[in-house]
């Protein structure tokens, strides 16, 4: 008999059918046993003799009559005729997970991930996820952005400084990338637009809601760019797209979370970070602190105010300070002191860092002489802008800070399969 699956098995009412599954939760009553077996599309009840020894984490083969019932999740129960084992669990899971929700604090969560990943609420997240990435790559490829994969083993840090990771690379020392940005740049003067969906690391030692280690980041530079706001106008576009498969697509797991309102705007409001944080400051009666470009107070305060002012979930920071950022960023020719470097909130968290990138070679070499860098080891990216790059800009997107927000968990933790931080390299 061929094995059906769960969310088929309608089509078999009145027949007997053979499913495969996992044993979720078991419930005794009187001489029969009510079974709920889930398999990768969906989850039925099955109701089977009371003689027969399953536990919960059972992998089971089941074959039995199927016949409508209102009372059963799904409209459907099967009335087991055979039952075999495949693989039988050897010992009781050390979690509840047949509880709608798990309610574990989020080290027992993670300690467990191999088990709490089995919950039907956190397989939720992760079906979402992986709507996320499918939206983003489909999306990007309809905005004309060719798929590019850039190396992760690099010979020098791509933004400098000193939160990146240092690895034996043979008889040299290499670094974990923070980022594809000079290759992706590179790759303008090739495709001219260009995306990667790829792993980034920052070794930088945060113990927030907000930061790991290692994370998918979700980048597109893009080619003969009027100012950057050509660039927030593409991400505004492709976000639009992507939530509306994501809502569309993914409707049964963000019911699960109450997710309701997934509208982005058609033009998501853009101000000037001096401008939100004295905005902040009139509004909300809250100072940034100083020595900072805006911390996670202001960038709450700043999706509050997106909603209050324009109901709007998102909102663009634009005009950036020089100092806060990379040598490759465009200076503003308004303000020596600021740049056309932007940030995009989602719900007051900063899911996106983007900008116009300086194109001209002697701009470029003038910039980094600003800011102290040394040309050692990015000789092959400084060499390109001899040969003409033309004006452009790009973005760098968290994907798990999405989906932290868009389901309104707590830790970015939570969208993270196996998160890595400063204490976590197992499991």
């Amino acid at each position: 008999m061929e094995r059906v699956l769960i969310k088929k098995i309608a089509e078999c009412e009145g027949k007997n059918a053979l499913i495969k599954g996992r044993v979720f939760n078991i419930r005794n009553l009187g001489n029969i046993v009510f079974l709920v077996v889930s398999d990768y599309t969906g989850t039925i009840q099955v109701v089977a003799d009371k003689s027969i020894e399953v536990k919960t984490g059972d992998s089971v083969e089941i074959i039995g009559f199927v016949k409508k019932d209102e009372r059963a999740k799904g409209g459907f129960e099967i009335k087991a005729e055979k039952l075999e084992i495949v693989s039988k669990a050897i010992e009781d899971l050390p979690i509840d997970l047949s509880k709608d929700d798990l309610n574990l604090n989020l080290v027992t969560l993670l300690d467990y991930r191999p088990l709490s990943l089995r919950h039907p609420r956190v397989q939720a997240i992760f079906r979402l996820y992986d709507l996320l990435l499918k939206s983003y790559e489909t999306v990007m490829r309809e905005c004309d952005f060719t798929e590019i994969k850039t190396p992760k083993l690099l010979g020098s840090a791509t933004e400098g400084g000193a939160n990146f990771f240092k690895v034996k690379y043979f008889e040299k020392e290499a670094t974990l990338a923070q980022s594809p940005q000079f290759y992706k740049q590179i790759m303008v003067g090739v495709f001219e637009r260009v995306f990667e969906v790829g792993s980034v690391f920052r070794a930088e030692p945060h113990f927030t809601t907000r930061h790991v280690n290692e994370y998918i980041g979700l980048d597109a530079e893009m080619g003969f760019i009027k100012d950057f706001y050509d660039v927030s106008k593409t991400l505004n576009i492709v976000l639009k797209k992507m939530f509306s498969i994501i809502e569309k697509e993914g409707k049964e797991y963000l019911d699960l979370y109450g997710v309701k309102n997934m509208e982005v705007p058609e033009e998501i409001p853009c101000i000037k970070l001096s401008e939100i944080k004295k905005i902040i400051k009139d509004e909300y009666g809250y100072e940034v602190p100083s020595g900072t470009d805006i911390d996670p107070k202001g960038e709450e305060l700043a999706g509050q105010y997106a909603r209050d002012k324009f109901n709007s979930d998102f909102i663009f920071i634009t005009h950036y300070p020089w100092s806060d950022r990379p040598f490759y960023t465009m200076p503003s020719l308004e303000d020596e002191k600021e740049t056309y470097g932007f940030d995009l909130l989602y719900k007051g968290l900063e899911i996106a860092t983007g900008g116009q990138r300086i194109h001209k070679y002697e701009d470029l070499i003038k910039n980094m002489k600003k800011k102290k860098i040394k040309p050692e080891g990015m000789e092959f990216y400084l060499d390109v802008f001899k040969y003409g790059i033309p004006p452009h800009g790009g973005w760098g997107m968290g994907s798990e800070r999405i989906i932290k927000q868009m389901l309104g968990l707590d830790s970015i933790k939570e969208a993270i399969l196996f998160p890595r931080d400063v204490k976590r390299l197992i499991p």
